[in-house]
């Protein structure tokens, strides 16, 4: 099943290498994912373990996800009165901010954005022929069923669904790459995300971009080196997976 939205850092091309990378799925009975983004990897597998989560720090993105599990016929025919056009992407951007709508408006003006923006960034309008009112929500709604949905702060989630056998995937924006999303993501919080799985009783799975200062803070982790085409440009984008087993 493939994710009902695109988004900066998704893992529909790399989605086998990762999930080949876990370990047999009799091993662990919770799968984390820490920073689930689109969901491609949540999607990928008809179910991870008993126990399975989706977090991320993006709270309309996680707004918009819970309306696709709890009220996905209201959300589809609150999309249908949107078309793909450049007005309607401004009016969405500045409204999105604003209080006062439901939150299956919020999730349908999300949805506008994601689906008729560049590159999926919500901010540059993307002139594609994309058509909005086509999509069928009915599968997402049913794969959602049972996953428990956060809105938290990776540390304090890795903290609260740590067990023995526990699997985290953490996707986490990539190093010297963090102005591309909304929420602010430092430095130091690629420092604190490394101490946190570092002292987990669980294993983790991390993707990164290949880069020097993630090889050094991660040293004694397995360090896989993978290549993937680049979706904004021509030519291959070099990732690591790292695993702590």
């Amino acid at each position: 099943m493939k994710s009902p939205i695109p988004w900066i850092g998704g893992k529909s091309q790399l989605k086998n290498k990762v999930i080949d990378s876990f370990p047999p799925q009799d091993s662990y009975n919770r799968y984390i994912d820490v920073f689930g983004g689109g969901g491609s990897i949540l999607f990928a597998k008809d179910k991870h373990a008993d126990l399975e989560v989706y977090n991320d720090a993006n709270s309309d993105l996680v707004n918009f996800f819970r309306c696709l599990k709890y009220h996905s016929n209201e959300l589809k025919r609150e999309i249908k009165y949107y078309l793909n056009s450049r007005e309607m992407f401004l009016d969405c951007r500045e409204r999105i901010a604003v209080t006062g709508f439901t939150d299956i408006q919020r999730a349908a003006m999300f949805y506008v954005l994601v689906k008729t923006g560049f590159g999926a960034s919500l901010r540059t309008f993307g002139c594609n022929k994309k058509r909005l009112n086509t999509d069928d929500f009915t599968d997402i709604e049913a794969r959602l069923d049972g996953v428990v949905i956060e809105n938290k702060d990776f540390e304090d989630l890795i903290k609260v669904y740590d067990r023995d056998k526990a699997l985290f995937y953490c996707d986490p924006p990539y190093h010297k790459t963090e102005r591309h999303y909304d929420v602010k993501f430092t430095e130091a919080d690629h420092e604190r995300l490394c101490k946190a799985l570092h002292n987990i009783k669980g294993r983790f799975v991390l993707s990164y971009n290949n880069d020097e200062y993630i090889r050094e803070l991660y040293m004694d982790c397995n360090i896989q080196a993978v290549v993937r085409s680049n979706s904004l440009s021509s030519g291959e984008f070099k990732e690591v997976i790292i695993k702590n087993f």
